[in-house]
């Protein structure tokens, strides 16, 4: 009888210590992550990463069907949250969070492309034969000095540094808004403003080719 006993409460000790064991073991959930990321845990941001960028980089690429964009926008997008992360709420969902923000960038993005189209569509192209014109190589020239000219003394500060941003170093206007501190609204603003000048002051270069 004192064997059996001895048995059960052998038994009994194992079943509490597998238990304990097996809640030590289970995943946290995304609440407990997120409180963890708001206090600065590289280790519990890793863990969101590696959780939801294979679903968000599927949302994107189906989006803007280019594998490189949606590469970048994934990591922009969890680069905002770290950012952001004092605000992230674990009683929301990270994956709606997500998705917000990488479609708002897939918006800029597709904005950008837009601006940068219409901005070479208002300037012209040099032909083939400019090299071979003298007459057309001096025009081409003239053009780029007046180019340079109204984009230094024609725009203002702020919107010559944006409009350069955008046209010479390709960033996007979600990364102008970010390097400047200004909202992307500014950004879309002073990129059209500029282009209005622009069109302006080389109407007469660009009629006359």
């Amino acid at each position: 009888m004192r064997h059996c006993t001895c048995r059960s409460v052998f038994l009994f000790f194992i079943q509490i210590r597998l238990s304990s064991e097996s809640i030590l073991s289970m995943p946290e959930s995304d609440e407990q992550l997120i409180e963890r990321v708001r206090a600065s845990d590289n280790e519990a941001f890793r863990l969101l990463f590696e959780k939801y960028q294979p679903i968000l980089f599927r949302n994107v690429l189906h989006n803007v069907r280019d594998a490189d964009a949606a590469h970048d926008i994934v990591q922009e997008t969890f680069v905002r949250v770290w950012r952001n992360r004092i605000s992230l709420q674990s009683n929301l969902s990270l994956l709606a969070y997500l998705f917000r923000i990488s479609r708002n960038l897939t918006l800029d993005q597709a904005k950008h492309r837009e601006v940068r189209r219409r901005l070479e569509e208002s300037l012209p192209q040099s032909s083939p034969s400019a090299q071979d014109d003298p007459e057309a190589s001096l025009q081409l020239n003239m053009l780029e000095e007046k180019l340079s000219e109204v984009v230094r003394t024609k725009l203002p500060a702020r919107c010559r540094e944006i409009f350069l941003l955008s046209r010479m170093e390709g960033m996007s206007n979600a990364e102008i808004s970010a390097h400047l501190g200004v909202s992307v609204k500014t950004v879309e603003n002073q990129i059209t403003r500029a282009l209005k000048v622009l069109r302006r002051h080389l109407r007469m270069y660009t009629m006359s080719f």
